[in-house]
């Protein structure tokens, strides 16, 4: 009996000891599946989100400089605008802003939660672009803005807020485009590249606002110096061209975004659609030209909405502005058919964008998402451990 009651005891503590770990991994795995639960949010969410900021944003200035009462050349969609009361123009500036604060908020919780990801994404080829976003939403917003005039004392100090964090990005990554090999740019390039040169276009058109033309004539410099280069490096497709997910094709639309961005922004440093201008604004018209008519290009990324239709937003917007500032000079009318056309547009693609947004909330924050995926610490950190 003693015998039997000893091997008990044996095969006791054996369980006990293959037990143990079994129930602390499971209670480990029941505690950070339920943090997960509560941080899944976070991890899944990133600055490609800003978009959604960016697009409302400028579409807010879009609809201020359509209703200029100061503008001399009656377009023809000033009866319309006009029809819309004040207020209409303050609510969707409102909701740009709302939207801008929300999604700053959540993305502070992802740097306070989760600033492993944060960092991953920074050295992100794609995800360290937009992190220009949510600055470049600031300054279309203090642009926009029916509160503070450009004189105002605050709007000048407003403007360093947020041209300063531009102007650090712009020493990282062009910084790294100088140092880091002749291929390197080449690797690293992508579409999502141009919004560190839309940064500095709608930072340069904001200082030139103020009429502090130096400083506007500075970013404006640097940024369409770094487009030349960007803009041939992208052309010629080299090694980098097949790293982009096809769910990120719509951000192919940012190629007619940034020379359109050019010309608005050199328009308000000139203070006339000059010849500068309307090259710029037909080379816009030519790129968008060639991607429309393109739609298997676009086709995968349209089979589940997911955020980065966003991406079709905002260069829209961008194109009804210059095409507005054309038609101003022009006065013809097929300038007048191509701003209403352009205008129309935007305004029809950020509307059903905002549907969509509101009707598929599930699709918002995918599980599949394959950036998201992409800044996971299980891969990313090694390589940011050793990009360091």
């Amino acid at each position: 009996m003693e015998v039997v009651t000893e091997s008990q005891e044996f095969h006791n503590v054996q369980l006990q000891t293959i037990a143990s770990p079994i129930t602390n991994s499971l209670d480990t795995l029941v505690s950070s599946s339920s943090s997960s639960s509560k941080l899944s949010v976070l991890t899944r969410f990133h600055a490609g989100y800003f978009r959604i900021s960016l697009s409302l944003s400028s579409q807010a200035l879009l609809w201020k400089i359509l209703s200029d009462p100061s503008t001399e050349y009656p377009h023809p969609l000033r009866s319309i605008v006009r029809v819309l009361p004040h207020a209409a123009f303050v609510l969707l500036w409102t909701l740009a802003l709302l939207s801008l604060v929300a999604l700053s908020s959540l993305y502070a919780l992802r740097c306070f939660f989760h600033l492993p990801l944060v960092r991953v994404e920074f050295s992100h080829h794609i995800g360290v672009n937009y992190l220009f976003v949510p600055w470049i939403a600031s300054l279309f917003l203090l642009q926009s803005t029916p509160f503070l005039r450009p004189q105002a004392t605050l709007y000048a100090v407003l403007w360093w807020v947020f041209s300063i964090p531009i102007l650090i990005l712009d020493i990282k990554i062009y910084g790294q485009w100088f140092t880091k090999g002749k291929k390197f740019l080449s690797m690293v390039a992508n579409p999502t590249s141009q919004m560190t040169v839309i940064g500095n276009l709608v930072g340069a058109r904001a200082a030139a606002q103020m009429g502090w033309t130096e400083c506007a004539t500075c970013m404006f410099s640097l940024g369409i110096a770094h487009y030349l280069v960007l803009f041939v490096t992208l052309y010629q497709r080299l090694l980098g061209s097949g790293t982009l997910p096809a769910m990120l094709r719509p951000v192919f639309f940012l190629f007619f975004a940034a020379p359109s961005m050019a010309s608005v922004a050199w328009y308000s440093i000139n203070d006339k659609f000059d010849t500068s201008c309307k090259m710029l604004f037909f080379l816009s018209l030519f790129l968008f030209a060639s991607l429309v008519s393109r739609p298997a290009l676009f086709k995968r990324s349209m089979r589940r909405f997911n955020v980065a239709w966003w991406a079709y937003s905002f260069p829209l917007t961008i194109l009804a502005l210059a095409a507005t500032r054309y038609a101003q000079e022009v006065k013809g009318g097929v300038a007048n058919v191509l701003m209403l056309v352009l205008s129309v547009l935007s305004v029809v693609v950020t509307l059903i964008l905002m549907v969509f947004t509101a009707l598929k909330t599930n699709d918002i924050l995918p599980h599949d998402d394959p950036f998201a995926s992409s800044l996971l610490p299980s891969a990313p950190l090694k390589q940011y451990k050793g990009s360091r």
